[in-house]
């Protein structure tokens, strides 16, 4: 799944999840007496197309922060006789995120960039609304750099958000 979706462009996964999906739901509609072609909704299939992306990346990050842990700390937990739930909670979890954060912002920030690419399947998103506004009013400057700066906008309040929460896991973790 991770090597598929990492490997793959992430506008052709839109493309294929779209056309593909379309044409599958199209073929179950026909078994069932549909007419015609049977489209799926853009917002869903792109919404599913990024999520399918970025949770290849997000597993890759989890994968390296879960080799982050320290062995010593999960046996020191199976030979207290702390059972996995627990181990997991108050162990794995907490050690899990703090090395995890700082590539989930990377992820996230790589999400916000990708969804301007949904457009390419008929879905209005801010660089498409741009788009159109940059050619209606022949002012592209003016509408692409609003478009920017609201994308600025959401990455740096998003990243203060990430940069918070990392501070939080580091907690008590003596710092060089």
């Amino acid at each position: 799944y991770s090597t598929v979706f990492r490997g793959v462009p992430d506008l052709l996964t839109i493309y294929l999840l779209y056309f593909g999906g379309s044409m599958a739901l199209t073929a179950v509609g026909h078994w069932f007496g549909a007419q015609g072609f049977l489209g799926l909704p853009a917002f869903a299939t792109g919404t599913t197309a990024i999520g399918i992306i970025s949770g290849a990346y997000q597993a890759e990050v989890f994968r390296g922060a879960y080799i982050a842990i320290d062995r010593g700390q999960i046996e020191a937990a199976r030979a207290y006789g702390m059972p996995p739930a627990l181990m997991l909670r108050r162990v794995i979890a907490p050690q899990l995120m703090r090395h995890a954060i700082p590539g989930l912002g990377n992820v996230w920030q790589l999400v916000l960039k990708d969804s301007a690419l949904i457009s390419v399947i008929g879905l209005v998103e801010l660089m498409r609304q741009a788009q159109i506004g940059a050619g209606s009013t022949r002012e592209p400057f003016l509408f692409y750099t609003a478009a920017a700066a609201l994308y600025l906008a959401i990455a740096s309040t998003t990243g203060l958000l990430f940069k918070r929460a990392e501070r939080r896991a580091l907690r008590g973790i003596r710092r060089v």
